[in-house]
């Protein structure tokens, strides 16, 4: 995942930005307890969105502790600790990057990408059979992807998105174990996750078309090899609604879902802060230089 998946810090009350940030700080310690400090730096927003998901299916209370920390060493923070939601998404995020720094290596040829794959790899070897079964998952999804990105013929933009959209869906839904919540969590995921690949192919498509790397979107919509300028107005009103259409699924999933608490939190998220990213993305509002946690 990328770190598109936040709150909007307009739409947001004071109590539930805190939270917020007492979940990231808390995925934080979690990926500190479970891998070491150099894992840390694969801590990102979109795992601290399925770490909030995940722990509100669970009534129970959280524990929450206030201290300093090496990121926020001159004041305490609030954390939340002791969640196997957390900790769940501590291992997902790990092994994300672990993947993505290998797909870095395996398109760029990136050294810096390849020297840090291999820094943590390392630290997700796992005798866990489910945590096996999840690594292998991520892999058999990632490899899919990239022999569809490297075809010669350009496929369909659903079908590009397919395999990362299925593996949002199943880190989302692999947690849980009753069947409806399942259900219901797979194609929120699923739809999320489609958001994801498609906003970020947007958000690159400039850059991507300038050193002629592929881009999802310039691969299955330019058929006639039309400018960047020429191509993005002709498309972006198409990728727009596509990308609303996925963020209406995954609130309408989400509104299934027995939400024991954050629940205008995750609201929040889904039904103001994926627009905002939109609107920055599609430059329709200027980002926010203000840091965010």
């Amino acid at each position: 995942m990328f770190g598109y998946v936040i709150p909007c810090k307009m739409e947001l009350k004071i109590k539930d930005y805190e939270k917020f940030k007492a979940y990231y700080c808390g995925l934080c310690i979690s990926i500190k307890n479970q891998f070491g400090e150099l894992p840390r730096l694969a801590l990102n927003y979109d795992m601290t969105f399925l770490a909030i998901l995940l722990d509100s299916l669970a009534n129970t209370k959280n524990t929450y502790i206030k201290n300093r920390c090496i990121a926020h060493p001159l004041k305490t923070r609030v954390k939340v600790v002791d969640s196997t939601a957390i900790d769940y998404a501590a291992f997902c995020n790990v092994a994300l990057l672990y993947y993505k720094l290998l797909d870095d290596f395996n398109d760029d040829k990136s050294i810096k990408a390849k020297i840090k794959a291999g820094f943590l790899q390392r630290y997700i070897k796992t005798s866990d059979t489910q945590k096996i079964n999840q690594l292998n998952f991520i892999e058999k999804r990632l490899k899919e992807l990239d022999n569809l990105e490297s075809k010669i013929d350009a496929s369909l933009l659903d079908e590009l998105s397919h395999p990362f959209a299925d593996l949002t869906a199943y880190i989302i839904s692999n947690y849980a174990e009753d069947i409806d919540i399942k259900f219901d969590l797979y194609w929120l995921g699923y739809n999320l996750g489609k958001w994801i690949y498609i906003i970020d192919a947007f958000d690159d498509l400039e850059k991507d078309m300038a050193l002629k790397k592929f881009n999802a979107i310039e691969a299955s919509l330019n058929k006639n090899n039309l400018l960047f300028q020429d191509f993005k107005i002709k498309i972006e009103n198409r990728i727009d609604v596509l990308l609303c259409d996925c963020a209406r699924s995954c609130y309408e999933y989400f509104c299934n879902l027995p939400i024991e608490k954050n629940k205008l939190l995750i609201e929040n998220i889904l039904l103001f802060g994926l627009p905002e990213k939109m609107d920055i993305v599609f430059k329709r509002r200027v980002e926010n230089n203000e840091k965010s946690l």
